[in-house]
């Protein structure tokens, strides 16, 4: 692998008696880089704990049920090499398909026209830049991404799109329902896109 994807720490929280990174674990094996999974009991700190403990100057935060293709790592090389002090951000994609394209390409639409990519598009950013924005907040229920990504652009740090689609697992949406997870993921959005946050 390049020189730039070796200095990649890569940072997977992981909720208590999640097991779904073992697939993505699997993924990453050839990059063979510095994996850190993190699990302190809220997204958030888990993430934060998990910078903490890297050593590389890029950082890639990844969803335990993220899938990392050949692809993936080849455009997020290129992005890196091009446009180092950026938050870089993939295109979403769900492994089952289904009603959760829908949610993918919404999602997808609006990271483009608004930049505002949540966590599950894979994140990755500088250290430095990391420092600046003040890391993941800790204080939140939920949206810590999105408020991270918010913070961002208030630092004047630009986006970067990767023309690539990372996938996730949809098994959320199986779980809860697609109707009622996307009704409560719009609600928490429109709560923290209240102008006082």
């Amino acid at each position: 692998m390049s020189s730039v994807l070796e200095k990649i720490s890569i940072i997977i929280p992981l909720a208590p008696d999640e097991n779904a990174h073992e697939r993505l674990l699997d993924d990453l094996k050839p990059l063979n880089a510095e994996i850190i999974v993190s699990s302190e009991g809220s997204r958030a700190k888990s993430l934060n704990a998990g910078v903490a403990k890297a050593h590389n100057p890029f950082l890639w935060f990844l969803h335990a049920d993220s899938r990392v293709s050949a692809e993936n790592l080849v455009d997020l090389e290129q992005a890196l090499a091009r446009r180092s002090n950026a938050l870089h951000y993939f295109d979403l994609a769900y492994e089952e398909g289904g009603l959760a394209t829908l949610n993918a390409c919404g999602a997808n639409i609006r990271s483009r026209l608004f930049d505002l990519p949540y966590g599950d598009h894979g994140f990755c950013i500088t250290r430095t830049l990391f420092e600046k924005i003040g890391g993941y907040p800790e204080d939140v229920p939920y949206g810590e991404d999105l408020l991270f990504v918010r913070q961002a652009k208030r630092q004047g740090i630009r986006l970067n799109r990767i023309p690539s689609k990372l996938k996730t697992s949809a098994r959320k949406y199986h779980k809860h329902g697609w109707l009622r997870l996307t009704m409560l993921r719009q609600w928490q959005m429109m709560k923290l896109m209240r102008p006082e946050l």
